[in-house]
C-alpha cells in the first residue's frame, strides 16, 4: 500500500515531459493500472488457495511450466524483491526530505539507517516485525485517505478536461510511447501483490482464509487511494518539483502546511520504511524454496534462533545498502528498474495456473481459467511494455541480470548434483572396512594444554604422535626443542614426539609434508588451542591454529580438527575435561 507514495510520482514525471495536456492524462492511465490490479488481486487469491505452501509463481511455473520457466520466475522475484526493498526506503528519506528539507543532503545516511532497523526487526521474527506494522500502517492508510477526501472539497485550480478535441490532438502530439512509459513507470505500484502469494505459511492458521482476506484487502486499499490521488493531481495541476515530492504537494494543497500536513509526511515515511517488510517477509521463504531444491547454496534454508531465515534476510539487506549507495538514495534513479521483473513473475504465474486448472478440471474452473488466462495476457503485455518503454533508462541492467541469476541457479544446482553422486546420496553404501588412521597433535610445549589434546587424541585412536616443527636455521629454536625434549622424556606420555626439521621460519611447510608422507588411510591432525574467556582476549593470540587448519585443509586430504579448551579460574590452568564446552565434546565424537 505504500507505493502509492511513489506510484502517481512516477506517472506525473514521465508526463509532465508533454506538458498540462499530458498531465491530464493521469487518471486515465491510473485507471487502467487499478483494472490490472484488479485482475491480479482475484488471479493470485487463486494462487493462494491452489499452492497453499508459497512459493508464488516460483511454485506455480516449478509445477505446471517446468524447470526453467521456474528459475526465471523465481530469479525475476528475487530482484524485484531487492528493488522493492531499496525503492521503499529511498522513497520514506524522500518523504522525510521533503517535510525537513535541511536533511536532503544526507539522504544516503538516512536510507542506510532506515534498512538497517527494518532489517534488524525482522531478523527478530515475522510475527513481531508484523505487530510493529499494524499501527502506522492504519495511521497511513487513514492519513491518504484523509487527503483525498480534504482535497476533493476544496477548491483549487482544476486541469482542463481530457475529453475535449483539443487536447486530443495535444495527446496525439505527445506520442504513446510516452503515454506507455508512464503507464510502466506506475505499474511500480504493483509491486507487492505477489508477496502475500509467496509467504502463506507464514500466516497463522487457517492460513488460505488469511492470505486471502489480506490480498483483496490491498487491492482494495491501494485502488482507491492510487485513483483518489490521482483525481487529486488533475484538480491541483501538480507538477515536480525538486526535492518535494508529489504526495508532500497534494497533503499541502488538501490540508495545509499545518499539523496534519506532518502527520501524513511522517506517516508515510515510517510506512515507506516498514513497505520494505513485503521483500523480507517473501524473499528469505523463496529463497528457503529455492535452497530445498538445489538451486541456491543450502544455508539459505537453515533458521535462525528467532525462526527467520536470517541468510536471506541478510543478503536481501546487503544487496539493497549497494543499490541505496549506488543511486545515492535517489528514489527516481531505481523506479525505472522497479516493476519488471514482477510483470515477468505474474505472467508464469497466470499461465502455469491455465495448466493448472485445464488439468484438474474442478467444479467452475473453466471461469478460474479464463480469469488467469485474462491475467496471463494482460501481464504479459505489460511486461514487453514496461521493459521496452524502460530500457533505456536502465531496464537493460535488469534485461542482464535476469538471465544471470538463472544460469546461476542452474550452476549451483549442477555442483549439488555432482556432489550428490559423488556421496552416493540416494545408494546403499558398501559394507563398512576397517581403515589404518593415525592422529597427529603438533605441540609446542609440555602443559596442561598439550596433555589434554593428547588424551582426546587416544580417544580416537592407538596411532597417537606428537610433532613439533624445528627451524635448523635459528639456533634459538634449536635449544628451545632440545629443552621440550628433555621436558618430554621426563613426562614419559607414552606419545612419541617427532621433530619436523625444516631451515625456513614456517610452521605449516613441515607439518603439511609429513601429512602427506603418512601412507595411511586416514590421517587426523588435533590442533590444540586456548579459548579465552572475552572476545578481545583472542587479539593477544597469535593465530596460528587458524594458519595451520588453513594450509591443512588446502594441501592435504587429512581430517582437521580445532580443539578448543577455555580458560578457568585461576587464568593459569586450563579447564579440566568435563568442564569442556559440548561443542568440543561434539567435534572429539
Amino acid at each position: 500500500m505504500a507505493s502509492v507514495a511513489y506510484g502517481p510520482e512516477a506517472i506525473v514525471l514521465v508526463l509532465a515531459l508533454g506538458g498540462s495536456a499530458a498531465l491530464g492524462l493521469t487518471l486515465p492511465i491510473t485507471i487502467a493500472i487499478a483494472v490490472l490490479l484488479l485482475v491480479l488481486v482475484l488471479s493470485y487469491r487463486q494462487v493462494i488457495a491452489a499452492f497453499p505452501d508459497g512459493g508464488g509463481s516460483y511454485g506455480v511455473a516449478k509445477a505446471h511450466l517446468g524447470r526453467r520457466a521456474s528459475l526465471v520466475a523465481a530469479a525475476s522475484l528475487v530482484i524485484d524483491y531487492i528493488l522493492n526493498v531499496a525503492v521503499s526506503v529511498a522513497a520514506g528519506v524522500a518523504a522525510l526530505t521533503s517535510a525537513v528539507p535541511g536533511l536532503y543532503g544526507y539522504r544516503v545516511e538516512l536510507a542506510l539507517a532506515v534498512l538497517f532497523l527494518v532489517t534488524a526487526v525482522n531478523l527478530r521474527g515475522v510475527a513481531t516485525s508484523a505487530r510493529l506494522f499494524i499501527v502506522p500502517t492504519a495511521i497511513f492508510v487513514l492519513s491518504i485517505l484523509t487527503v483525498i477526501l480534504a482535497g476533493l472539497f476544496r477548491e483549487g485550480p482544476v486541469a482542463v478536461a481530457t475529453g475535449n478535441a483539443e487536447q486530443a490532438g495535444q495527446v496525439h502530439a505527445i506520442g504513446i510511447l510516452l503515454i506507455l512509459k508512464a503507464f510502466a513507470n506506475g505499474c511500480a505500484a504493483l509491486t507487492g501483490v505477489e508477496a502475500i502469494a509467496n509467504a502463506v505459511p507464514s500466516f497463522r492458521k487457517p492460513g488460505v482464509v488469511r492470505a486471502q482476506r489480506a490480498e483483496l484487502a490491498l487491492g482494495g486499499l491501494l485502488g482507491v487511494m492510487l485513483i483518489g490521488l490521482a483525481i487529486l493531481i488533475e484538480k491541483f495541476d501538480i507538477r515536480p518539483v525538486d526535492g518535494v515530492t508529489v504526495l508532500s504537494q497534494l497533503t499541502d494543497g488538501a490540508l495545509g502546511h499545518g499539523f496534519g500536513y506532518y502527520v501524513v509526511q511522517f506517516a508515510t515515511v515510517v510506512l515507506l520504511a516498514l513497505a520494505a517488510n513485503t521483500s523480507f517477509g517473501g524473499l528469505p521463504v523463496l529463497s528457503q524454496l529455492l535452497a530445498k531444491d538445489n538451486y541456491l547454496p543450502h544455508v539459505f534454508q537453515l533458521r535462525g534462533q528467532r525462526q527467520v531465515y536470517r541468510y536471506g534476510i541478510l543478503f536481501l539487506a546487503g544487496v539493497s545498502a549497494v543499490l541505496l549507495i549506488a543511486a545515492r538514495g535517489d528514489m527516481n534513479t531505481l523506479v525505472p528498474l522497479f516493476a519488471i521483473g514482477v510483470f515477468v513473475g505474474f505472467t508464469l504465474s497466470q499461465a502455469g495456473m491455465v495448466r493448472h486448472w485445464w488439468h484438474r478440471r474442478p467444479p467452475h474452473w473453466q471461469g478460474k481459467l479464463a480469469l488467469n488466462g485474462f491475467g496471463a495476457l494482460l501481464t504479459g503485455v505489460a511486461a514487453i511494455v514496461v521493459t521496452a518503454s524502460k530500457f533505456t533508462d536502465g531496464a537493460w541492467l535488469i534485461a542482464i541480470a535476469l538471465p544471470v541469476l538463472v544460469l546461476a541457479m542452474e550452476s549451483v544446482n549442477r555442483n549439488y548434483q555432482r556432489i550428490g553422486q559423488r556421496l552416493g546420496l540416494g545408494q546403499v553404501p558398501d559394507r563398512l572396512t576397517s581403515r589404518r588412521s593415525r592422529v597427529v597433535v603438533p605441540v609446542h610445549g609440555v602443559s596442561r594444554l598439550t596433555a589434554e589434546a593428547l588424551s582426546v587424541a587416544r580417544g580416537l585412536g592407538h596411532d597417537v604422535v606428537a610433532v613439533h616443527a624445528v627451524n635448523t636455521a635459528d639456533a634459538e629454536d634449536t635449544k628451545a626443542f632440545v629443552r621440550l625434549l628433555d621436558d618430554w622424556q621426563r613426562w614419559q606420555p607414552g606419545v612419541p614426539l617427532i621433530a619436523l626439521y625444516d631451515q625456513r621460519r614456517t610452521l605449516t611447510a613441515p607439518v603439511v609434508q609429513y601429512v602427506n608422507r603418512c601412507e595411511l588411510d586416514t590421517v587426523f591432525v588435533l590442533i590444540p588451542e586456548v579459548e579465552p574467556d572475552h572476545l578481545w582476549q583472542r587479539l593477544l593470540q597469535n593465530q596460528r591454529g587458524a594458519i595451520l587448519a588453513h594450509a591443512l585443509r588446502r594441501r592435504t586430504n587429512a581430517v582437521v580438527c580445532r580443539m578448543r579448551f577455555r580458560i578457568v579460574q585461576p587464568s593459569n590452568t586450563y579447564a579440566p575435561a568435563a568442564t569442556r564446552r559440548p561443542e568440543l565434546a561434539r567435534q572429539t565424537r
